[in-house]
């Protein structure tokens, strides 16, 4: 969250009061705060003072006596009585009388990278978009300090020193969501794609379920070596769209195309070394592939649905990568992996092109007033022969905040494979995405943008368009240029609740196009001609009505 105080505490505070009101019982906590305000009398001198400071903020062993369900239902039911958004507190703001005493809480301590330009929530991430970890150089990881329920009732038991004192974290969160679609020929599994993740029409789905395991290293000290590491555990629909081949799925999701199923997909240590220019951050392991504005998880994705754009470039990638802060303005990365989507895990991915050292470089600029963002690289090279998901792919990213309220962000992107076939063969008998509909060089490209208005303190407004060009159905399955239009809207009616509606509409250019080989319509074994990608091969054009909601812990 940033240090900033904004109108949406008063103005738009009616809607999270009535919320508030509503749900009944956040009561409990108003009434802890107002102990903790009463100033304490210590001297004459003290009480002469102008302002007395709040006693220092206890974070553990508060019910260390309670049992651990009853803790554990005590935070659920605080936490879901609390605002989605809390304005920052305006520390020593207002003027003060000279016999008057007022309770200042001590100010948000300040941090090397400045504060973030974002409110996080209600938006899906406080920072400028990069990858490469949890928290970014400058950033003190103090996660710990605004602990989710299952979290705080470890903290509130007779061990919650120790928790805290080692900065490990434990939390997660379960998301449904479901869609209307025009989309309605259930020849096959997933009959409304190319759009993802609710690629399954007319349905109920559930999206993921996710348990994060974490330290975050301390990045905003200078005076010492700091490490951490995550675990991500997930289970649900959407593991479809983070798998690595020769890991966990290979049976799951490329052989019988199972449509829940269970992943790790960030699973890494990494170490922070102050002493290398500003900070260097090294990443060891599974990571989400760094450089996009939309992520997997779903609090980290702007809306309820992925672009086109995304849905089709790199996902996950084995490897080590560092990450160095030059000055206040640039930021390297540079990495290497044994390929896109692909693990060294198992024997016989190694005989696969797509399984071989892979580079990584990205740049990025912030600007001194904290309003422009540039992040470019190449998100994957090696050789570029075809192989599983051997992409060699450039990503470029553009972000503008004009003001409190709206801000923008473009990416461009542009991927390529050598010597594609338009069939399975015995050094690439699967293909992560579609065989081209024609041989040799296979690619894809498009432009994306994002506008955000925030319109309440725990919502935003979003606006979605891209253009995306397939021409040999290499990663949709079906050779067309595609555009793509939404509207959405993110909510937090509380702490803990995240609602996610949108409109969406996507078409496809190209009547009576070929499809691969291995679209899940295409039954002939070969690149086949039909109307078009959407409803089992049936239509260009899908129009759709999604949301999902979800529900952290």
């Amino acid at each position: 969250m940033k240090n900033t105080t904004m109108k949406y505490g008063t103005k738009h505070a009616p809607l999270t009061f009535l919320i508030t009101a509503l749900a009944g019982f956040s009561t409990v906590a108003f009434a802890a705060d107002d102990a903790a305000a009463k100033p304490k009398k210590k001297n004459k001198k003290a009480e002469e003072a102008k302002t007395v400071q709040a006693p220092e903020v206890v974070h553990y062993g508060k019910k260390a006596n309670e049992s651990w369900f009853k803790r554990l239902n005590e935070s659920f039911f605080e936490q879901s009585g609390q605002p989605g958004y809390t304005p920052p507190w305006p520390a020593q703001s207002a003027p003060v009388s000279k016999d008057a005493k007022a309770v200042v809480p001590p100010a948000p301590a300040g941090r090397r990278a400045g504060p973030a330009p974002f409110d996080s929530p209600p938006y899906f991430n406080g920072e400028w978009q990069i990858g490469g970890g949890p928290n970014i150089i400058g950033d003190p990881g103090a996660l710990r300090d605004s602990p989710y329920p299952l979290m705080q009732a470890l903290y509130d038991g007779p061990n919650g020193k120790w928790w805290y004192d080692n900065r490990i974290q434990l939390y997660g969160w379960v998301t449904v969501g479901g869609n209307i679609s025009s989309s309605h020929n259930n020849t096959v599994p997933n009959n409304a794609f190319p759009s993802v993740y609710g690629d399954q029409a007319n349905r109920i789905i559930n999206d993921q379920e996710v348990l994060y395991l974490e330290r975050l290293a301390d990045m905003d000290q200078q005076n010492h070596i700091d490490w951490g590491f995550r675990f991500t555990f997930l289970f649900g629909h959407d593991y479809r769209f983070m798998a690595s081949k020769g890991f966990l799925n290979d049976q799951n999701l490329f052989v019988k195309n199972k449509q829940q199923g269970f992943d790790i997909p960030m699973m890494y240590f990494n170490v922070y070394f102050p002493q290398v220019a500003q900070g260097m951050n090294v990443i060891i392991g599974r990571i989400i592939s760094m450089p996009d504005i939309e992520q997997q998880l779903a609090p980290q994705n702007p809306m309820a649905s992925h672009s086109l754009v995304y849905a089709f470039d790199d996902y996950t990638d084995w490897g080590i990568w560092a990450t160095i802060k030059l000055n206040k303005n640039w930021t390297w990365q540079i990495g290497m992996s044994d390929g896109v989507d692909t693990s060294f895990l198992a024997g016989h991915n190694l005989h696969d092109p797509g399984n071989q050292p892979t580079g990584s470089s990205h740049l990025q600029f912030i600007s001194n007033n904290q309003k422009d963002s540039f992040y470019v690289g190449m998100n994957s090279f090696n050789n570029g022969h075809f192989g599983f998901n051997n992409l060699q792919e450039c990503i470029e990213s553009y972000a503008h905040k004009f003001n409190e309220e709206w801000w923008t962000t473009f990416e461009f992107q542009y991927m390529f494979t050598n010597g594609a076939t338009t069939g399975p063969t015995a050094k690439v008998p699967i293909e992560d995405g579609f065989y081209p509909v024609k041989a040799g060089r296979a690619f894809g490209t498009g432009l994306l943008n994002y506008t955000f208005y925030r319109f309440a303190g725990n919502a935003f407004l979003t606006l979605r368009n891209e253009v995306w060009d397939d021409p040999r159905g290499y990663r949709s399955g079906y050779a067309s240029l595609y555009s793509e239009h939404s509207i959405g809207i993110t909510w937090f009616p509380n702490r803990l609740l995240m609602i996610r509606p949108e409109i969406r509409f996507d078409h496809a250019y190209k009547h009576n196009g070929l499809a691969s080989s291995t679209a899940q319509y295409n039954t002939t074994g070969a690149p086949a001609t039909f109307a078009g990608p959407f409803d089992s091969g049936t239509r260009q054009s899908q129009l759709s009505f999604n949301i999902d909601a979800t529900f952290r812990f």
